[in-house]
């Protein structure tokens, strides 16, 4: 915008004096000129005689006369309009940002706590072999359980499936990408495990910012992992039934299943042995002990010593690990511990310095915004939170609320800057009015496009508002321009005394140069109707901001045309034609 702002002021005035036509008495010889002239410009043509204009005034000079003869009337009907739109307005939904297509999904879903790594591990092959069932899909890749890095805290219950995406062109007629996905939730089902569906980069940064591998989540803030657990459990059942949900879960803060060696002290003791020397070997054996390392060229390999899985896969085998005592025996651990098997916390989570506890909501269908409206309401009527415990709604809900206490800043400042560089521009504030009173009218288009398109109102979409604000001043400042100057032009030819003489001038003003605000307008439509049949990613984002400014480009045009010729008229009538007929008849 800076470097169009520069050559509108610099190259401009250079093409056209070489593209403006020669004189011949001033350029020889003659017929060269009348060549340059040919080939450079053509013939040019006046307003009245113009191809393109003539038709367009032809059209458009009824319409300007019809509303200034009920110019009241006109205006009272824009703002029926924009009275009507607001119900619309309120029928919006609303969201962070729209899915962010990146040519991967990304399978969550999460089974309960105390599945078997065998289970495990079937569960993750049959999954992969269903994805990969699809046509769609190019290449599935999934994993269960955490590697072994401090940074995977995931759970073994855990599934992280990335599904990789053909391009759109090789998918089947008709599939787009929320049916896609649909098919596959559909056919998906494993039980015990419900689904989640997200794009891998963004859950990656969800996940670090929030905690939560969800569109939505809540979390369940409490002194007790019993009591967060019981309430984690009744959200999920209230959620579940909602419209919107594809699935809930309540991520389990109990269930674990734990096998337990209780160490008996006195019959350790009996033989020679202590609690750690019982314990190294329940280590080495069972667990697992690194004791030296490897190295090959530049890569360090552990050596980790354990019993082969066939001596330590079951509980009846685990009891005959030996001891070995200071006088050379060899005892069965069970005769030094008691084994017992017992449930516990699969994973403990801290925030805010309490203990929480994660309910993921996979919400497809409907607005995030309205979703956790009715989610608030049917989990305060039918969940009983005991004393001491919190409800926070988090995932991409916490950056909605964030963005909507920006929005509130950054809105009203917009028009306050515009406000003020159309005073600057104008020096009248009757007239700065005047321009901003294209931002409902073409807030009115906006409006209806994305209520059509059935688009969320989001981040994006306000991105597209705001920008829309200047296109707005900068087309309403071009229409009053000419307005006015239509108008100062009659007045210092001494041709304004009454109100046919101020129609005269409004229709002179709106229609003779109807041309340049019909290229204005037109150039902006051709350069962002491209994007609503764009696809790809980053395609939806750039939809919701290309949409209010293509629906409040078309209403703010209308609105230029019919209303601004009669608020004009209405204005000028009133502050300066009518006293000054009054004062020539006091005069007389």
């Amino acid at each position: 915008m800076i470097i169009a702002a520069v050559l509108a002021i610099t190259l401009d005035p250079a093409i056209r004096l070489l593209f403006t036509r020669l004189d011949p008495f001033s350029f020889r010889p003659r017929w060269l000129c009348r060549i340059v002239n040919a080939i450079l410009v053509g013939t040019i043509h006046s307003e009245e005689r113009h191809p393109i204009s003539r038709p367009l005034m032809r059209l458009y000079q009824p319409v300007v006369e019809l509303v200034l003869r009920v110019p009241s009337l006109v205006i009272m009907l824009a703002i029926l309009v924009v009275v009507l739109t607001v119900p619309i307005f309120q029928r919006l939904g609303s969201e962070f940002m729209p899915p962010l297509n990146e040519g991967t999904i990304l399978h969550m879903p999460t089974a309960l706590p105390g599945i078997s790594p065998t289970e495990a591990r079937r569960a993750l092959q049959v999954e992969g072999q269903l994805l990969k069932q699809f046509p769609e899909v190019e290449t599935v890749f999934g994993k269960i359980g955490r590697a072994r890095t401090p940074t995977d805290p995931a759970p073994l219950n855990m599934v992280e499936t990335v599904v990789t995406l053909k391009p759109e062109e090789q998918w089947r007629p008709g599939v787009t990408w929320d049916s896609l996905l649909s098919e596959m939730d559909r056919a998906i089902r494993l039980p015990g495990m419900p689904n989640i569906w997200w794009m891998p980069i963004q859950t990656r940064t969800e996940m670090l910012a929030t905690g939560i591998r969800s569109v939505l989540g809540v979390k369940v803030l409490g002194p007790s992992l019993n009591g967060i657990e019981q309430v984690g459990q009744q959200i999920e059942a209230v959620l579940a039934p909602l419209r919107g949900t594809r699935s809930v879960y309540y991520d389990r803060t109990l269930g674990g299943y734990y096998l337990d060696f209780h160490i008996k002290r006195e019959e350790a003791a009996r033989y020679g042995l202590t609690v750690g020397d019982v314990e190294d070997i329940i280590e080495t054996a069972i667990g697992g002990k690194d004791i030296a390392q490897t190295v090959e060229g530049r890569e360090r390999y552990p050596i980790n010593v354990r019993y082969a899985r066939e001596l330590r896969d079951d509980v009846e085998m685990l009891k005959r690990v030996l001891v070995p005592t200071p006088t050379g025996r060899q005892i069965p651990i069970v005769q030094l511990a008691e084994l017992r098997f017992a449930q516990g916390p699969p994973m403990i989570r801290n925030e805010l310095g309490q203990l929480v506890g994660f309910v993921f909501v996979d919400v497809v269908g409907r607005d995030l915004g309205g979703y956790v409206e009715e989610a608030k309401r049917a989990v305060a009527e039918r969940v009983q939170l005991p004393p001491g415990y919190t409800l926070l709604w988090a995932g991409q809900f916490e950056y909605q609320l964030r963005a909507k206490e920006t929005l509130k800043v950054v809105v009203p400042f917009t028009l306050l800057l515009i406000f003020l560089l159309l005073y600057l521009n104008t020096t009248s504030v009757a007239k700065t009015f005047i321009i901003l009173v294209a931002v409902p009218f073409s807030a009115v288009g906006a409006i209806w496009l994305l209520y059509f398109l059935e688009y969320n109102m989001s981040v994006a979409v306000w991105v597209g508002l705001i920008a829309l604000l200047g296109v707005d001043a900068e087309t309403g400042m071009f229409m009053l321009l000419y307005l006015d100057l239509a108008y100062q032009e009659r007045r210092e030819k001494g041709l304004m005394h009454n109100w046919d003489d101020l129609t005269q001038a409004v229709i002179t003003g709106a229609v003779q140069r109807l041309r340049p605000k019909v290229m204005t307008v037109g150039v902006m439509f051709m350069g962002l109707l491209p994007i609503m049949w764009s696809h790809g990613t980053g395609a939806d984002v750039m939809k919701r901001i290309a949409a209010p400014m293509i629906g409040g480009i078309f209403t703010s045009f209308v609105l230029e045309l019919v209303v601004y010729p009669a608020i004009f008229a209405l204005w000028k009538w009133r502050a300066e034609v009518k006293p000054s007929m009054a004062r020539a008849e006091a005069a007389v």
